[in-house]
């Protein structure tokens, strides 16, 4: 039968092992039906073919982000002032004076992750004044990575914080000499006190949450994301807050494929948790664009090896053990896989005994379980991991956080960190993605770029040129790879017949433009099952409509998502000089380094 669909005149990256790239592709039914030349796949069509001409244009499988709180994400994009990519301070502060001045009571002004100030031109972080300055007002929360937060003093009135403020679990409230509270809240020692502080600002409707995420999901498909590996969050309650998302896939309106992990909500009660799901639904449940995927990030607190490179390395409680090891057996003995959240070799040492004595009993290699992050895995720990049958899906935090763990940890310590060369040489399943919205950037090529160049957005370069790696291996970690953690790796990752036609076609040619270019690219033309799901310029006319952005004084409609108008590295005012290797910041340059 002659395809639905044809795209032809491109330059078809396909990441199949016998036509790595053709020209032109045919999709019927949501699935490649056929790979080639133009005269082949054209001489496949009828009157009833849709043809799209590629101009000649780079096309790509779509990505898919293996670690990326999408769901979460939905449900507040539309109240976020993103300063993700945002080039300067001062234009970052004009945009938060901006908001402030439209955003009604009881509303506050929300600046959650994906910046820090070493993507900034001034090299620094806002001050208390500024930020006061800015919105004298109306509260403010500006989220920095997982380490801080910083109030202004509209939000410190809400809040009710004042000299006799107790300091709240898993933080400290910074204080003046006279007690009084300052605005600074510091993760010490986990991320407990930014949880709770955000989760008492106001939250959108049921009917703009599903706008929220609507054009949450557009936004990733703008950059060519086609599918995600949910990791849960805080206060994601299974299944109320998925509530939007299975509304929007039984009507249609999904524009990602998402797999979702269930996280553990409550310390101490988190087998809890798991018993009553495992009798709820089951991995794999669900449509080919949502679907339950298993178990995690966080399968118990006690297991929570903070990734705040500010802070000293934690040193995980006994209790760990005992508690992990009855969820882990629990997961096995349903067939349940999992994921967990593991920054440290440490840590992950520990848990690794653990799954090595469930695994003599109920065997866990069969299951796709695995690390998430990863970042100081020793190379004993791949081999252990490895025998288990377990994989790792990595992340560009350290693009974030580089700096910080070089001064805690040293310049020859941060590289090869993490060891993305030494997983690729074991075999070890890898999939790559961007532990969005709040530690990092949800910006897919900046992490491709990160893999590629191995710098952070700050300039600072991490690995040596022979840990780093090619385009196309990234691309591949960033496709093929990570389906392997949703067991879809059958079914989606490459371009080639009977896999979804899931394809993102380039703004311009990733294996030709300069490295510090990648940052820059978007898509003109997103399909998933064959779909248009995002479409500008030539194709424009081919993308569906999006309902306007509610409510009407979010900063989705004035500011946007990601800011990719400047994508390359800052140069400070106060640029220190770099030694012989092009990887050393001499210090005093004022960027905490």
């Amino acid at each position: 039968m002659a395809p639905q669909l044809v795209l032809y005149n491109g330059k078809i990256t396909t990441l199949a092992k016998d036509k790595p790239e053709v020209s032109a592709i045919a999709v019927s039914d949501g699935t490649v039906s056929a790979i080639g030349t133009d005269d082949e796949i054209l001489a496949l069509a009828n009157a009833q073919t849709q043809k799209i001409d590629l101009n000649h244009r780079r096309v790509i499988p779509g990505l898919n982000d293996s670690h990326l709180h999408v769901i979460r994400a939905g449900l507040f994009y539309n109240l976020e002032l993103r300063w993700d990519g945002v080039p300067n301070l001062a234009q970052a502060l004009e945009q938060l004076k901006q908001q402030a001045a439209i955003t009604p009571p009881p509303q506050w002004v929300r600046v959650i992750g994906g910046w820090n100030e070493f993507q900034f031109k001034e090299g620094r972080m806002p001050t208390l004044d500024e930020i006061n300055k800015a919105a004298p007002n109306t509260p403010v929360f500006l989220l920095h990575l997982y380490d801080s937060a910083l109030l202004n003093q509209a939000a410190l009135r809400v809040l009710g914080f004042n000299r006799d403020t107790p300091n709240p679990p898993g933080g400290l409230i910074a204080r003046d000499g006279k007690g009084n509270p300052t605005g600074l809240l510091i993760a010490e020692p986990s991320a407990l006190i930014l949880y709770s502080t955000i989760a008492n600002a106001p939250k959108l409707s049921f009917e703009d949450q599903l706008n929220s995420t609507r054009h949450y999901l557009r936004e990733l498909n703008r950059f060519g994301v086609t599918s995600v590996s949910d990791a849960g969050g805080g206060g994601q309650n299974y299944p109320e807050d998925y509530a939007v998302v299975k509304k929007l896939d039984d009507e249609g309106h999904l524009t990602v494929r998402i797999a979702y992990s269930l996280f553990a909500q409550k310390s101490g009660e988190e087998l809890a948790d798991y018993t009553r799901w495992l009798g709820m639904t089951s991995p794999g449940e669900g449509s080919d664009l949502l679907r339950v995927n298993g178990a995690g990030e966080n399968l118990v607190w006690s297991a929570a090896d903070f990734e705040n490179f500010l802070q000293p390395r934690p040193d995980l409680r006994p209790l760990m053990e005992q508690e992990l090891e009855a969820v882990v057996h629990k997961l096995a003995e349903a067939r349940w896989p999992w994921r967990i959240h593991a920054t440290y070799d440490e840590s992950i040492g520990r848990f690794l005994d653990i799954f090595e004595r469930v695994h003599r009993d109920n065997p866990i290699d069969k299951l796709r379980w695995f690390i998430d992050h990863a970042e100081t895995v020793s190379d004993k720990n791949l081999e252990r991991i490895q025998a288990l049958g377990g994989g790792i899906a990595t992340q560009h935090r350290m693009a974030y956080q580089g700096e910080y763990y070089i001064r805690r940890y040293g310049l020859e310590s941060a590289n090869r960190k993490p060891p993305l060369r030494r997983m690729l040489e074991m075999g070890l399943p890898v999939g790559a993605g961007t532990d969005g919205t709040r530690v990092a950037s949800y910006h897919p090529w900046t992490c491709l770029w990160w893999m590629v160049t191995s710098k952070t957005v700050g300039g600072t370069v991490l690995h040596d040129e022979a840990d780093r790696l090619s385009r196309e291996e990234a691309l591949r970690l960033y496709t093929h790879g990570s389906a392997w953690f949703s067991h879809e790796d059958d079914r989606k990752g490459t371009l080639e017949p009977g896999r979804f036609a899931d394809l993102a076609v380039l703004s311009d040619d990733y294996f030709a433009v300069e490295p510090e270019e990648i940052r820059g690219l978007e898509c003109v033309l997103t399909m998933v099952g064959g779909r248009v799901v995002h479409g500008v310029g030539e194709y424009a006319k081919l993308s569906p409509d999006l309902p306007p952005v509610s409510p009407d004084w979010s900063p989705v409609r004035t500011v946007g998502g990601y800011n990719n108008s400047q994508p390359t590295p800052p140069v400070h005012d106060h640029m220190p000089v770099m030694a012989a290797d092009g990887r050393v910041w001499e210090t005093g340059c004022g960027c905490g380094v």
